[in-house]
């Protein structure tokens, strides 16, 4: 049997999504390191700014259930602005085991395209500081990089302040 050839990185369902909608963005791989999940760790392999690396969250309210928050890299989400934005009065991060199971990705491979099933999805108001930021394509080692107007308006994402 012949070995596949590997020209470049493979598509995930994420990326099927973005080309479905003839979305721009590039995908950009990087060296993980399983010890060193963090977006700090991504920033610096990649030679980026952590303020655009935009990392993904799954969050429970106590009265609308499941939702997403997508903040800086290097920043921790306002637990009692996210209630807030979310109609909730109070909201906490889901156990990592239900991560997977509830989203379709793991820790360092969440991705706000394509889980499992849509949850309302909030961004933090800084990514319209940049041209362009980063979030995970889907998998851990790859990002995408694409104008965060695109990514607000295909996946119907809610622009506000979530950080401390």
């Amino acid at each position: 049997m012949a070995k596949e050839t590997n020209k470049g990185p493979q598509k995930t369902n994420a990326c099927r999504l973005l080309d479905a909608a003839a979305i721009s963005y590039d995908l950009i791989p990087y060296e993980v390191d399983e010890n060193d999940l963090s977006c700090q760790h991504t920033a610096a392999v990649l030679g980026e700014d952590i303020d655009c690396l935009f990392k993904t969250l799954v969050l429970k309210g106590d009265k609308s259930g499941h939702f997403v928050c997508v903040i800086p890299g290097a920043m921790e989400v306002d637990l009692k602005k996210a209630a807030r934005v979310s109609g909730n009065k109070n909201c906490d991060l889901i156990p990592m085991k239900e991560l997977l199971p509830l989203t379709g990705y793991i820790r360092g491979g969440c991705s706000p395209i394509g889980m499992k099933k849509t949850f309302p999805t909030f961004i933090d108001e800084t990514c319209l500081l940049w041209e362009k930021i980063y979030v995970s394509a889907g998998q851990r080692g790859l990002q995408f990089r694409l104008a965060p107007q695109d990514l607000i308006r295909y996946c119907s994402l809610t622009v506000c302040d979530l950080t401390l």
